[in-house]
């Protein structure tokens, strides 16, 4: 696969519109695509959906699976609730077949309050990525609120470490 041709989406596990985890996830995905030569889209906000991922005939749910499902790399990004994902990403993704995600490099993200919760993504988000399909060669990213202020810094200090590890798995996809 040719870097020009390499999709970076974003899945934002937020159920509040326009979050610190939306922007969040735009950032990292905005960054890794720019590492990998890539363009950034589609972006899913979980958010604009509520309810609705809970209704197995919603349409738009169901385009935005999709979506995701279909790109390259994907960033996926929920607030820590009860040192954890969201609900309502874990019901988005309830919806998808064991490995609905195959071929996909995935990139966990997690926002929260204070950095005894840092595991979270390592613990929690990496492993459903990994039991839908998904390649997740990089640690997870976890953003202290403290750190939005200097987000653009966080984000390079965690590529500059995981950046590599992205670029060689994407490397080897046919």
């Amino acid at each position: 696969m040719g870097n020009s041709e390499i999709t970076v989406g974003v899945l934002v596990g937020n159920p509040r519109r326009a979050s610190r985890t939306a922007t969040v996830a735009v950032e990292v995905g905005r960054r890794v695509a720019d590492v990998l030569g890539g363009s950034v889209g589609p972006v899913v906000d979980l958010a604009m959906h509520g309810g609705d991922v809970l209704d197995p005939d919603s349409a738009p749910v169901q385009r935005d699976m999709e979506l995701v499902s279909r790109v390259d790399t994907l960033v996926v990004a929920s607030p820590t609730y009860k040192a954890t994902y969201t609900g309502l990403l874990k019901a988005f993704f309830d919806r998808f077949g064991a490995i609905t995600l195959d071929g996909v490099a995935a990139v966990p993200v997690m926002v929260g309050g204070a950095a005894h919760h840092a595991m979270a993504g390592e613990v929690h988000l990496r492993p459903l990525l990994v039991e839908l399909g998904a390649v997740v060669p990089t640690r997870s990213l976890y953003v202290v609120d403290s750190e939005l202020d200097h987000l653009p810094d966080t984000v390079s200090d965690w590529l500059a470490k995981e950046g590599a590890s992205l670029t060689k798995v994407l490397s080897t996809v046919p």
